[in-house]
């Protein structure tokens, strides 16, 4: 959901050209106006959890679905039969092998879910770009996305179509906050960046508001040199555990050395994928997996789109990814990259994603994962 960042500064560069469209209104609360759903793949919406200071916003269901459709149907315009790539973080830079390895002194209170102490998961990473154009080239500015794969993780599972998948997911992205956290202001922005009209693209800041302009250029403005030196962020919340001592947490990843490899030639346009591989050709890596209490309830689980402070909240180690060295550039291996998805609702309970945004994704992620797969006639399974 981070695909749409050149749309952005599209949209910024003819909004400061063209003053007078400050009149131009902003979201709409009229969804009767918008296009009737059909043949969407029903799920039970996500259930909130109140003491954790979930809220409900209105139509959220309704406003899922439709920003689904606008999705799908964007996939279906752009790809033909057996072409068909996600819409959002399409260009990946590699699929990994790694090892998790869950920390022996993890504080008890993270001891949750999956994290048990010195225990050890298989894991697939996928690294990104965040852009929905798969041909862009790296040395643009743009995000970057981590996805995390974790294997033979038992238990019943929050998603209802793999329920009795071995897997646990993590998403995660080179900046800490998302730019929108209200369904109706994303609708609003997803139809704005799909429409082919310049006074639609020219909405896009009044779609995402003042501060989520400022958040999606954030993101969009990074350049990196390699994927594995590089941070991530959850940038949404999640809960930690079950019963009264749940709370709310958020992820992060991070290199464990900060020694960086020679830079590569940035003329290649697929330079991060070249660096990823010339560094696992050479040795192995090592990254840290991070966790962050909430510690105040003045840290909304319902706004992605404020940083939680490190200064007030710090973030924990409580485990070690192991990415071994390997060759993972070949044909088989990317095929079965492509093949992959990733949703945060591929979780344990102890995992629940929290807030608007991630119960947006819950419909939104599992639909195109579906579209994708049978526009390329792909069998979608999760790895055991």
């Amino acid at each position: 959901m981070s695909s749409y960042m050149p749309s952005i500064r599209y949209g910024l560069l003819l909004f400061a050209m063209t003053p007078i469209l400050i009149n131009i209104s902003g979201c709409s609360n009229n969804l009767q106006q918008r296009k009737t759903i059909t043949n969407m793949h029903q799920l039970p919406y996500p259930t909130i959890d109140r003491e954790l200071g979930e809220k409900l916003q209105p139509d959220e269901e309704i406003i899922a679905n439709q920003i689904t459709e606008q999705i799908v149907q964007s996939i279906r315009s752009q790809y033909s039969s057996g072409n068909a790539l996600r819409d959002a973080h399409p260009k990946a830079h590699g699929c990994v092998r790694a090892e998790f390895h869950v920390s022996k002194s993890i504080p008890k209170n993270l001891a949750q879910g999956i994290f048990v102490p010195d225990k050890t998961y298989s894991a697939w990473i996928r690294f990104s770009n965040a852009s929905g154009d798969a041909t862009r080239a790296d040395d643009k500015k743009d995000a970057r996305g981590m996805a995390i794969k974790l294997l033979g993780v038992p238990g019943k599972k929050i998603l209802e179509n793999d329920e009795q998948a071995l897997t646990q997911d993590f998403i995660m992205i080179n900046h800490p906050v998302f730019f929108v956290d209200e369904p109706l202001r994303y609708l609003s922005f997803i139809e704005d960046t799909n429409s082919k009209s310049t006074l639609k693209k020219l909405h896009i800041p009044f779609a995402l508001g003042f501060k989520g302009t400022l958040n999606a250029l954030g993101a969009s403005n990074s350049k990196i040199s390699n994927p594995v030196q590089a941070r991530y962020w959850s940038m949404v919340p999640y809960q930690l555990g079950l019963g009264a001592d749940r709370q709310a947490v958020k992820y992060s990843a991070r290199p464990c050395s900060l020694n960086a490899d020679t830079m590569l030639n940035q003329s290649d346009p697929n330079f991060l994928r070249a660096a990823l591989q010339d560094t696992l050709n050479k040795k192995d890596v090592c990254m840290e997996f991070l966790i962050q209490p909430r510690t105040s309830n003045k840290m909304l689980v319902e706004n992605s789109m404020n940083e939680w402070k490190e200064d007030k909240a710090p973030f924990y180690k409580v485990a070690t990814i192991h990415i071994p060295q390997q060759v993972f550039n070949t044909p088989d291996q990317n095929k079965f990259c492509e093949n992959l998805s990733f949703t945060p609702w591929h979780s344990l309970p102890e995992h629940k994603p929290l807030g608007a945004i991630n119960r947006l994704r819950k419909v939104i992620y599992e639909n195109i994962s579906i579209v994708r797969h049978e526009m390329n006639s792909a069998q979608r399974q999760e790895p055991k």
